[in-house]
């Protein structure tokens, strides 16, 4: 009987532990985007040559990078944070440049880190340069979100 009360009690103990423990959420992470899935995720230029029409249902940055790219492997954990950061609100891409070249040559990206900031019903924008988190947000914020705006009415 004391053995079977030790039991109980330690997988008692263990339970609880494991249940106050805190549940780990997912978290969204920089998506990597082919031809194919940049045409259907963001813009189809071939069916839409001359027109801008994006195609997500939410903002989006597309970091075009490589791999071999020092300021691209600095600009990497920043996007990662703010794709865990805004999951639910904008979508953080990333395009191989040597992977996709026919897609750096569409946007006319001749050096790298080179970012497409996408918003809904706008022009996307360019932007270069491995840029500091803060001034990310300040894009997502003010030009993708539109925060300072609505804050304002």
């Amino acid at each position: 009987m004391n053995k079977l009360t030790t039991i109980v009690i330690s997988l008692f103990i263990v339970v609880s532990a494991y249940a106050s423990e805190p549940i780990i959420k997912e978290t969204a992470k920089p998506i990597e985007l082919t031809k194919a899935t940049f045409l259907e995720k963001v813009f189809d230029y071939e069916k839409n040559p001359d027109t801008w029409k994006y195609n997500g249902d939410k903002p989006a940055i597309v970091d075009f990078y490589a791999t071999w790219c020092g300021p691209c492997r600095v600009t990497s954990p920043i996007l990662k944070d703010l794709a865990a950061e805004y999951g639910g609100e904008v979508y953080i891409y990333k395009i191989d440049v040597d992977k996709e070249p026919e897609l750096a040559r569409m946007f006319g990206v001749r050096s790298i880190p080179t970012f497409l900031f996408i918003p809904m019903d706008e022009q996307p924008q360019m932007g270069m340069g491995a840029l500091p988190k803060k001034s990310f947000k300040e894009v997502i914020d003010t030009f993708l979100l539109k925060e300072s705006k609505k804050s304002s009415l």
